[in-house]
C-alpha cells in the first residue's frame, strides 16, 4: 500500500480535523523511529501502520482495533499491516493482535504519549512542542487530570516492553514531533 493509499482510505473513514491530525503525527512519528532505530527501507511501512491505526476510532470507538481489520482488508492492506495496526489494542480493546516486532512496540507506546505531548504543547504560550523540554512533559505526566484521557500506564507497560525508560520515550518521541510538527501543519492545511 502506498502512502497515499492510505491516506484515501484513512479519509474514507475519517473526517474530524483531531483524528486526522493524530494520525498524522503518528504517521510522522513512527517514520522517525524507523529512522533511528535502523529499519530506514521500512519507513513508508511504519509510516502507513502510524497513519492507519486508528482507521475505525472515529466511526466505531467501541469497536477499537477489531473493525479495523474489516476496513483495512477492504483498503487492500495486507496481514502485517492488518497486524501492526490492530496490536496498539492488544490488551485494551478486543484484539488478539500482540505488538511483537519493534514497530508495533513503539507503536503501542508512543500512539497515547503523542497525545499527551500535544496536549501538553496546546496550553504553552508557543501553542507548540518546539520549545518544550522532557521535564514539562513529566510534570503534565504526573498529573492524572491533565489529559486524562491519555492512558499513562500504557506509556509506561510501552516503555517497559521496549526496556527503555520512560524519559528515554518522552524525549525520543519529543524529539520526533518536534522535528515534524512544521509537515505535519503543511499536510493538514492541504488536506
Amino acid at each position: 500500500m502506498t502512502r497515499n493509499e492510505a491516506w484515501a482510505l484513512l479519509k474514507k473513514h475519517n473526517q474530524d480535523s483531531f483524528h486526522l491530525q493524530h494520525a498524522l503525527t503518528v504517521e510522522a512519528v513512527m517514520r522517525y523511529f524507523a529512522r533511528e532505530e535502523g529499519f530506514a527501507d521500512d519507513e513508508e511501512f511504519w509510516g502507513n501502520v502510524g497513519l492507519l491505526h486508528d482507521i475505525d476510532f472515529e466511526e466505531f470507538p467501541e469497536e477499537h482495533c477489531v473493525r479495523a481489520v474489516e476496513m483495512l482488508k477492504e483498503g487492500g492492506a495486507d496481514d502485517k499491516l492488518i497486524h501492526a495496526v490492530t496490536s496498539h489494542g492488544y490488551g485494551l480493546t478486543g484484539t488478539t493482535a500482540k505488538p511483537e516486532h519493534q514497530m508495533e512496540k513503539i507503536l503501542f507506546a508512543a500512539d497515547e504519549l503523542t497525545g499527551l505531548i500535544w496536549s501538553a504543547s496546546l496550553v504553552r504560550p508557543s501553542k507548540s512542542t518546539k520549545d518544550m523540554e522532557v521535564k514539562s512533559v513529566k510534570k503534565k505526566f504526573k498529573t492524572p487530570a491533565f489529559a486524562a484521557g491519555c492512558n499513562r500506564d500504557v506509556i509506561e507497560q510501552g516503555a517497559a516492553n521496549l526496556g527503555w525508560d520512560l524519559d528515554s520515550l518522552i524525549g525520543k518521541t519529543l524529539k520526533a514531533m518536534q522535528e515534524t510538527e512544521d509537515g505535519i501543519a503543511k499536510s493538514l492545511a492541504g488536506k
